[in-house]
């Protein structure tokens, strides 16, 4: 077994391994003897018949088997010795990979491109500066926060007149027919401020006629309404009459002890003042996570463009390719590649820093974060895009990041004999 390293360039570089008869031999004999005890032919006793027979009949894929087993521990070895930390896993090389004739070839020869992960370089000092943000309370947003936490526990009450945030039963009516009845309208949900309108002011028995596309533009919410299916929308003429049967409004919940308990904990506040203070505090709060989340993206462009990390493109989009198995084009991974290399870079800092800096994520640790995004209800749309996001970029990094920046053995051998499954038999049978 020989393996011969030549460098491309400073992160790529290509393995040619050659195996001999005398490598996989003893396997490939082992392999047949195994074949030959499980077999079951015509005119001959369990495990007795001819080995002649067996290498006739399984000869090819022991062979195969064996090779491919060879292969596998050779890289995985070699990766193993020499200490390279490499890029996602080795990836046949198909222009320079001769044909193999399985039936006549004693000794087989074959080529993998490799691609070293990145080194990242980073030295910061005093010098280095990224901006910080303290957002100022405002009485307004005290204000406007106390009300949707009073309405958060309040509760639908009848009211006369349709306001800006109530909600509605209606019958939806074409040609004088009911096509829905007693349909439920959440203002809120419609966007545009004109349609809206038709709305305001309403009052319980009123009709008029609305475009129920143009009002309501979710189409999900739209089929619930309208009580269809989602794939009928398209054949309904969208416009309606529309009859007020019922309006409902929020009404804020009372302030009390009862109250203060159920969203504070019990005895935590006592009164209006500590009401009032914990809804400061509960503000400062968000905001703070908010100003920490602008910072983080501030600090994230700062130190993809100071650290400037070299990757091998090509390869990786290769790597993607093969790895996800004929799921994306090549066109999708060239249009999605730009993103994906942003983070994986990404994740490359954080694994330094968090190395460098001995730092550790505890169990523990993503409870208490947990704990905290789960006790605030009333979010603001920034903080709400920040749970999606972390949960995209977990979900990036388990799946694509991590592997990119290096397999475990076990991994890695599962890998190798995946793929090279996939790959002998191809050459098999050019």
């Amino acid at each position: 077994m020989e393996i011969k390293r030549t460098d491309v360039d400073e992160l790529n570089f290509r393995l040619n391994l050659q195996i001999v008869k005398e490598d996989y031999a003893d396997k490939k004999k082992k392999m047949l003897n195994d074949y030959r005890r499980k077999a079951e032919l015509k005119g001959f006793r369990p495990g007795m018949a001819p080995m002649s027979l067996i290498e006739k009949m399984h000869g090819t894929q022991a062979l195969v088997e064996s090779v491919n087993s060879i292969i596998s521990e050779s890289l995985n070895n070699y990766i193993q010795e020499n200490n390279l930390h490499i890029l996602g896993e080795p990836l046949p090389n198909e222009e320079l990979q001769q044909k193999i004739d399985w039936a006549k070839d004693e000794t087989f020869e074959f080529v993998f491109d490799c691609a070293l992960s990145p080194e990242v370089k980073l030295e910061l000092s005093k010098k280095n500066k990224i901006t910080t943000y303290k957002v100022e309370i405002s009485q307004e947003a005290k204000k406007n926060y106390r009300s949707n936490l009073l309405r958060q526990f309040g509760k639908l009450e009848p009211t006369d007149v349709v306001s800006d945030e109530d909600f509605i039963i209606a019958d939806f009516i074409q040609n004088g027919e009911v096509k829905a009845a007693g349909s439920y309208v959440t203002l809120k949900t419609i966007a545009d401020e004109q349609v809206k309108s038709l709305f305001i002011g309403k009052k319980v028995g009123d009709k008029f006629t609305v475009n129920v596309n143009e009002a309501f533009t979710n189409e999900t919410d739209r089929a619930a309404m309208l009580k269809v299916k989602k794939e009928e929308l398209a054949s309904l003429d969208p416009v309606f009459e529309i009859e007020i049967k019922e309006i409902k409004t929020i009404k804020e919940a009372e302030l009390s002890q009862e109250l203060y308990d159920r969203i504070f904990g019990k005895d935590k506040v006592t009164d209006e003042a500590g009401f009032d203070a914990k809804i400061e505090e509960r503000i400062a709060a968000e905001y703070q996570r908010e100003a920490d989340f602008r910072f983080m993206l501030d600090a994230k462009e700062y130190l993809l463009k100071k650290t400037d990390i070299k990757v091998p493109e090509e390869f990786m989009k290769r790597w993607l390719f093969t790895i996800n198995e004929g799921k994306f084009t090549m066109e999708q991974i060239e249009k999605e590649f730009p993103l994906f290399l942003k983070d994986f870079r990404w994740q490359l800092i954080r694994q330094y820093i968090m190395k460098e800096q001995k730092m550790e994520i505890k169990r523990e640790d993503l409870l208490a974060e947990a704990k905290t995004i789960a006790s605030y209800q009333q979010c603001t749309v920034l903080t709400m895009f920040l749970r999606s996001s972390l949960q995209a970029m977990r979900s990036l990094f388990l799946q694509m990041s991590r592997r990119a920046a290096g397999f475990t053995k076990r991994e890695r051998r599962i890998w190798f004999s995946t793929m090279l499954r996939r790959q002998l038999p191809l050459q098999r049978r050019a």
